[in-house]
């Protein structure tokens, strides 16, 4: 063999290497891109959750004596979360801990639940919490697409020589699974 001809074999092996490699960076960046593009979406419907907020509490302020530390918590952590500059999944989550205790505590005012606004509110509250449901279900599903990805050879060399790290999947803790327990 030639020294030509065998310089012509490695150049064409380390240009199928290269374009490889490439083609697998790529589909990582793709997918890490819709694991970001689910959970924005799932802050989208978050933010839409929170600005239902204060409609929420001053509908029931209108209509219950109860304006205790609940209603003021809430506030206070739906400003905080729209303050901050770089929102975070666990944020959202302790906002959501604490609607979910106000709304079972708002369960126990028959009066309140009659009020045509108020189910109104409660209404559109629970289809932005059936958005925010399918929402989490298909960053789930993303980030296990794209942890797959990252785990699966050849894949995983390139994800390594780029540190592409894994993401978390959206878990709801054990406590939060558990019935509320109100004691008022």
């Amino acid at each position: 063999m030639e020294v030509t001809t065998l310089m012509y074999i490695i150049l064409t092996i380390l240009l199928i290497l290269i374009i490889l490699t490439l083609a697998k960076y790529n589909k990582l960046i793709k997918y890490q891109n819709r694991v970001k593009k689910a959970q924005a979406n799932i802050e989208i419907y978050l933010n839409k959750r929170f600005d239902l907020i204060p409609n929420l509490v001053e509908c029931v302020k209108s209509y219950t004596n109860y304006e205790g530390s609940t209603l003021e918590g809430i506030v206070l952590l739906r400003s905080r979360y729209n303050n901050e500059k770089y929102k975070s999944i666990s944020d959202a989550k302790e906002m959501n801990d604490n609607l979910n205790d106000f709304l079972a505590v708002v369960e126990n005012y028959p009066n309140l639940k009659a009020n045509t606004q108020y189910v109104s509110l409660q209404n559109e509250l629970a289809r932005i919490e059936n958005e925010l449901e399918r929402a989490r279900h298909i960053y789930n599903d993303e980030v296990t697409k794209y942890n797959t990805i990252i785990e699966s050879v050849p894949s995983n060399i390139v994800a390594w020589l780029f540190a592409f790290k894994k993401a978390m999947l959206f878990k709801v803790d054990d406590a939060k699974k558990e019935n509320i327990n109100l004691s008022i």
